[in-house]
């Protein structure tokens, strides 16, 4: 393959849309890590994320070294009429999935990284290659996967939140309760991550590999569970013997940050290639002149793209979609938020009436920790860490680029629905909100394929000028999208402020409303 000077232009724009586009995904995928530890104030978010982050790097490194340039084979690049069309599918991948990812952190909306990779490779794809071009087989498993991770996230996640509120209610850190319950909880919750994670996430490394052939391979899975249980459940119960109540305090609180690590982990391996897949495939094919379908990546290159995830976890703008997440799973009265007229309408159908048995909601008190209001407690957030943590690892184990966005946010929703917090305060806009973010689902999976359709073919016939235009467009909308975001958050803060007023005014007999706002101490 002779190389011109598009080509070597292509190679230079694939490097740093690689680069952006892993930044981006930080942005707003990985800011879903911490929100359970983040909302129940376990810990500052800039303490979460640096540890999160550095789990992050970890998974990257521990991800497979041979990675999907085609990611899962969702369309077939031998079938497109030349190297350049291949190309042209890949850039204009990127250049969508950069603008769009961007543009829904600024507005603090939770995206799946993988579903707008997955359609805009479909779009691309079907636009330069037609229908023979798209594997819909393997796309179909694909996107089936991704929806029934919701599901199994949100059934368990409701199923053990509610369990787990059912027995301890609002103690979580009652030294007495804790004695009681708190070791076969956390051995039910570890459990489920040593499993998923260790046992199903890594099933492919060598020493993990001899565990589980003489364990659960040799006993069965249910009865090696069973032991795992046991065992991690008399540990927990040593540990509050000897040490009391410093483990009583904080037990819940330490499974959070453990359930984090291996969500943090579990979303290194399973989305790397999300964001190196398009460039990879582009550098291979300036290399060697062939459309191949997978290519080693040294451990070094591994690194970088961690290293770089965790720098887009640190912006401003991954900041807002933390905020949010938390807020829309908030038990708290006041929350700010926005959805529009007709999503809060159809929560105000979905929601339970007023009047219906709040026994499960947390009490309505003003807990602080570090002078903050909490919008959940250390009981739930180590149930949503631990439930997404054990979904996405076991989706790794199984090939699939499940979403971590749509995983985590299940697990909020549906512990935030087992313990009842769509019954009072802000109600029907945190259920709103839900509705919103489930539309722009959809919404964005129809965007990136247009998008990215359109952009590749316009490449495909333009060239280099091609390239500046979709270029032109990218950087035109992402201004457009940061002066509308920032607008639109100091709207919602005046908003906010003027529903609290609206609260207090009309508050009972001195009533302590919690207003767990995402402002974090500064005017709310």
């Amino acid at each position: 393959m002779e190389l011109t000077l598009f080509h070597y232009i292509v190679g230079a724009i694939a490097l740093i849309m690689l680069i952006w586009n892993t930044v981006e995904v930080g942005r707003n995928d990985a800011a879903n890590i911490v929100n359970a530890v983040f909302g129940a104030r376990v810990m500052p978010r800039s303490k979460a994320v640096w540890i999160a982050g550095i789990a992050v790097i970890v998974g990257a490194m521990a991800s497979s070294p041979v990675m999907e340039t085609a990611r899962k084979g969702i369309f077939d690049p031998a079938s497109l009429p030349g190297i350049n069309a291949a190309i042209s599918v890949y850039i204009g991948v990127y250049l969508t999935n950069t603008v769009l990812l961007y543009s829904f952190s600024a507005y603090g909306m939770p995206v799946s990284t993988t579903a707008c990779l997955v359609f805009s490779l479909l779009g691309a794809g079907f636009a330069l290659g037609g229908v023979e071009a798209i594997n819909w087989d393997k796309s179909s498993k694909v996107i089936l996967g991704i929806i029934c991770s919701i599901i199994v996230s949100g059934i368990a996640g409701f199923l053990v939140q509610r369990m787990f509120r059912g027995v301890v209610r609002d103690d979580c850190e009652d030294p007495q309760v804790i004695k009681l319950h708190g070791p076969w909880m956390a051995g039910a919750l570890l459990t489920g991550l040593v499993y998923f994670l260790v046992m199903k996430g890594m099933k492919n490394v060598a020493l993990v590999k001899s565990i589980k052939a003489s364990t659960f391979d040799a006993l069965g899975a249910p009865v090696a569970l069973l032991i795992v249980w046991a065992f991690l459940s008399v540990l927990t119960f040593l540990a509050i013997r000897f040490w009391g109540k410093l483990i009583s305090n904080k037990l819940f609180a330490a499974l959070a940050v453990m359930g984090m690590i291996a969500t943090a982990v579990a979303f290194g391996q399973n989305d790397l290639a999300n964001c190196a897949s398009p460039g990879l495939a582009v550098f291979m094919i300036l290399q060697k002149g062939e459309l191949a379908g997978s290519v080693d990546v040294h451990w070094f290159w591994l690194f970088c793209c961690g290293a770089l995830l965790f720098m887009g976890m640190t912006t401003k703008t991954a900041q807002r979609v933390t905020r949010a997440e938390v807020n829309t799973g908030s038990q708290g009265d006041l929350v700010r938020l926005y959805a529009p007229e007709w999503c809060i309408g159809v929560a105000k159908w979905i929601i339970p009436k007023s009047g219906q048995d709040h026994a499960l909601a947390p009490k309505q008190k003003p807990t602080k920790v570090a002078d903050k209001l909490q919008h959940y407690d250390a009981l739930r957030a180590a149930v949503i860490t631990s439930v997404t943590g054990s979904v996405i690892a076991f989706a790794s184990g199984m090939g699939l680029p499940v979403s971590t966005t749509y995983v985590a946010f299940a697990a909020v929703i549906s512990t935030g629905w087992a313990d009842k917090i769509f019954t009072r305060g802000d109600a029907a806009l945190k259920m709103g909100r839900t509705v919103w973010v489930v539309f722009c689902w959809f919404f964005s999976a129809f965007v990136a394929a247009a998008i990215a359709g359109i952009t590749a073919k316009i490449i495909h016939l333009g060239g280099l000028y091609g390239i500046g235009i979709g270029l032109a467009g990218n950087l035109a909308v992402r201004y457009v999208m940061r002066q509308r975001a920032d607008k639109h958050e100091a709207h919602l803060k005046e908003q906010a402020l003027a529903r609290k007023k609206e609260l207090i005014k009309n508050a009972e007999n001195g009533e302590n409303i919690k207003f767990a706002s995402d402002e974090d101490g500064e005017q709310l």
